[in-house]
Parts: C-alpha cells; sequence; structure tokens
C-alpha cells in the first residue's frame, strides 16, 4: 500500500501544484456512480492527496437524471466541479449544452445483460437464448422486470435502440412489451431482487447490479445479451464549465483515472474491465449521437406514455 500511495502522489504531483493548494482544498463531485462505490474511492482520495471531495448524489429512481437538471438549473453559477457518471448519454448532452467542458473522458464500463435465477434453464442455457425481441412472446407475459425507461442507462439503452433498429422497429417492439405487462420499477437493482426473490423470471439491468446482487446473496445469474441488442455503458468524466475548483478536479479525475481506481472498481463489480469494452454489447456509432440527442425530449416523453406505470 506504501508504494501505491507513493506512484499515485507522484502521478498527482504536478496537478496538486498547479494551485489547488491550501486556499481552495476541495472539490465538488457530482456523482450518478452508485455511492456505495464511489464513496470509498473519494474517501481514499482525500486522505492521499488532502483535498477534501464532496460528493452529491442521486436516487436509485431517477439516476442522471435528477442531477443532470441540477447542473443545467445551476449553469449561469456552477456549484460542482467535476461530472462522473456510469454512462455516457446525459454527459453527451451536458455537454452540447455547453455546462459540461468537451472532451469528456471514459474510464472502464458496464453492459446491458439480462437477469436470471441462478437454477433457472436460462442460466444453465446461457448466452444468446434470449433476445429483447422475444421478451414480447405471450409466455413472458406479466413474468419480465425492467426499470421503468426514462431514467438511467435504460433510458440509454433505450434510445440506442431506437437508433439501430429504426423508429419503427422500435416503436413496434416498445409497444409490444407494454402489452405484455412487464413490471416496471424504479432502478436496474429493484429488477435484479424481483427476479431474485422469484417475482420475476427474467429482468433487464446492468452487470454491475447482477454482481452487486450476488454479493448481497442473491441467487442470481446473468445472460448476456445478443450482440445486436446489448450496450456497454462507460463510466464518464466531464469538468463543469466555469468550475471554482479546477485544479482539485484535475486532481480527482487524474486519481480516477489511476490503475489502482480502476482495479478497485472492477473487483467489486462496479465495471466490468478497465481495459476495454468486452466481447458483448456495443456501442453507439460517433455520427449517431446527435440524432439521438437531437429527438431525445420527444422519445422521453413517448416512452413516458407508453410505459404508464
Amino acid at each position: 500500500m506504501r508504494w501505491l500511495v507513493g506512484l499515485l502522489l507522484a502521478v498527482l504531483a504536478p496537478v496538486l501544484g498547479g494551485g489547488c493548494g491550501n486556499q481552495r482544498s476541495e472539490v465538488v463531485v457530482y456523482a450518478a456512480q452508485d455511492r456505495v462505490f464511489a464513496e470509498p474511492v473519494l474517501r481514499e482520495f482525500e486522505r492521499v492527496t488532502g483535498i477534501r471531495a464532496r460528493a452529491l448524489y442521486d436516487s436509485e429512481a431517477t439516476k442522471t437524471v435528477g442531477l443532470a437538471n441540477r447542473l443545467l438549473a445551476e449553469s449561469g453559477r456552477p456549484q460542482a466541479d467535476l461530472w462522473w457518471s456510469n454512462e455516457e448519454m446525459r454527459t453527451r448532452q451536458l455537454v452540447e449544452r455547453r455546462v459540461l467542458e468537451p472532451g469528456f473522458q471514459t474510464m472502464g464500463g458496464r453492459r446491458r445483460v439480462l437477469v436470471v435465477r441462478t437454477n433457472s434453464e436460462l442460466a444453465r442455457a446461457g448466452a444468446g437464448t434470449v433476445s429483447l425481441t422475444s421478451l414480447t412472446n405471450a409466455v413472458w407475459r406479466g413474468r419480465v422486470a425492467m426499470a421503468y425507461p426514462v431514467f438511467g442507462s435504460t433510458t440509454t439503452h433505450f434510445l440506442v435502440l431506437r437508433e439501430q433498429w429504426g423508429e419503427a422497429a422500435w416503436k413496434s417492439w416498445c409497444h409490444a412489451m407494454a402489452a405484455n405487462r412487464p413490471l416496471v420499477v424504479d432502478g436496474n437493482s429493484v429488477v435484479v431482487r424481483l427476479v431474485g426473490r422469484g417475482d420475476a423470471d427474467i429482468g433487464i439491468t446492468d452487470s454491475d447490479d447482477v454482481a452487486f446482487g450476488r454479493r448481497e446473496g442473491l441467487p442470481v445469474a446473468e445472460v448476456p445479451l445478443p450482440e445486436a441488442d446489448g450496450l456497454w455503458l462507460p463510466n464518464t468524466l466531464a469538468f463543469v464549465s466555469g468550475s471554482r475548483n479546477r485544479a482539485a478536479a484535475n486532481a480527482l479525475a487524474e486519481f480516477l483515472k489511476s490503475p489502482w481506481v480502476l482495479q478497485r472498481l472492477e473487483e467489486e463489480g462496479a465495471i466490468d474491465s478497465n481495459t476495454g469494452k468486452p466481447g458483448t454489447g456495443q456501442g453507439l456509432a460517433e455520427e449517431r449521437w446527435s440524432a439521438l440527442l437531437a429527438g431525445m425530449d420527444a422519445s422521453l416523453e413517448w416512452l413516458r406514455e407508453t410505459f404508464v406505470r
């Protein structure tokens, strides 16, 4: 541990010497990354650097939306210095609106997956057993759990699917999913718990939520989605435009990208890999993001009307 602290201090020395000093030795981070993963990392940053890290988190139900809206409201007088999200759609939206500085950074990531009970046939069959389109079949009626698709990674997943499948096919699938009476709940961790308790047979969720459920003793297993249905969700870091404590924000960003932090997040299941995209899941081509963001508000309103709770 001693050599690791020394290494981190060596990496951060140029940043720490650049002006965060004693006068403003704090950084405010708005963290959409789950608190259970982010909090210990931030406390270690404080211990190593002496810089106070004040974090604001969001709820499981609203995830990145609440924090993104707060950043928008504060854009004339920013209160945060650094944005740490566990997906990229809201980051891109905030960059486009100039609330965040351009050139956001990524660090590791997660996948959209299916979750089933450990002793089920689906768990034994493994990857490729079920596609998203097959979840509209009558056999799954009332047995599929999913997070409300206007918040968090579920929103990102649904809107990426819209760009990949085309609007007509996407709306047809959404209508069929809604008609099949899924259990629409507040957050991906709730999806995992429903499946673990046997209240649902299958759920659409994130790989980190399945990993956390298993650590909590839930009898659940991950089933990867087919390549065409999957999605890679990178963690993103971005500086808030006009932030007051830029040097300290630089220091925290460098710390969060350090091998020690990435290894810790990977070991705890917060990210799948710190080396890049795994073989399953995919991202959205760069040129398609503009179209997604341009139609985002209308698509979200349509999803609210379609998946009425």
